[in-house]
This record gives C-alpha cells, sequence and structure tokens, in this order.
C-alpha cells in the first residue's frame, strides 16, 4: 500500500507528469492499493476555497473522480491514527500532514511526498518514498 501526500495526489489526478517524475507514476500504477487519509479531502478543498490551487470542475465532482473514478482509496481518521499524529516529534507543525504520516504508520505503508519535512521523521524512514 501506499500512501499518498495530498500534492502527490492532486498531480497524479490531475496528470501533472511535470511535478510527478516517472519512477513515482510507475510506484503508483505497480502497488496493489493506493490510498490517500481523508484528511486530503480538507486539504484539498481549503487550498481550492482559497484559491491556492484550481480544480478543472466542482470540488464534489472533482472528489468523485478522484477516489471512485480513479481507483484510490480512502482511509478514515480513525482514533490510533489521531493518537500517532499528536505524538509524532513537532518536526512539522501542518496537522495534515501529521495524520497523512500516522496514516501510513497505523497501516505499515508506504508514504509518498516530496515535503523535505518528511525526511525529519525517523519513524517513517524506511517507508518514504
Amino acid at each position: 500500500m501506499i500512501i499518498l501526500d495530498t500534492h502527490i495526489w492532486l498531480w497524479w489526478i490531475n496528470k501533472d507528469v511535470n511535478s510527478l517524475d516517472e519512477n513515482r507514476i510507475n510506484l503508483i500504477n505497480s502497488s496493489d492499493i493506493v490510498a490517500v487519509s481523508a484528511i486530503s479531502c480538507f486539504e484539498v478543498a481549503w487550498l481550492d476555497l482559497h484559491k491556492r490551487i484550481t480544480l478543472p470542475c466542482k470540488r464534489e465532482v472533482w472528489f468523485e473522480k478522484a477516489l471512485k473514478g480513479s481507483g484510490i482509496d480512502l482511509m478514515p481518521i480513525t482514533p490510533q491514527i489521531a493518537t500517532y499524529a499528536v505524538e509524532l516529534p513537532e518536526h512539522h507543525s501542518d496537522p495534515q500532514d501529521r495524520i497523512i504520516i500516522a496514516t501510513a504508520l497505523s497501516h505499515n505503508a508506504k508514504i509518498m511526498s516530496v515535503d523535505k519535512k518528511f525526511r525529519l521523521y525517523k519513524e517513517i524512514k524506511d517507508h518514504l518514498i
């Protein structure tokens, strides 16, 4: 299983090959399960609302295509994930990213991100793509 960070999910769904290199594309295509944390839906909606990204269609339609239409699984935020997220070292103050990291840890999954702060977490050293 690979958990995609929100920006990777956006690049994947929007077919942004300038941002998503061929190696990452191949890893996503060959993975048995590709998923995002439910917090990524919040993050996409917030970014869209605040004009930090432009979705090609209405949010609800984009989410439908970006999940069911693409085969990306949606991972809920469980009490275990919430606990992992708050107990992580304070390398990253962004709660969305902490939940994404905790989701990967909770599922013993790989995590794909280009966020340089993710490298500071020794907990995901062997999981980070």
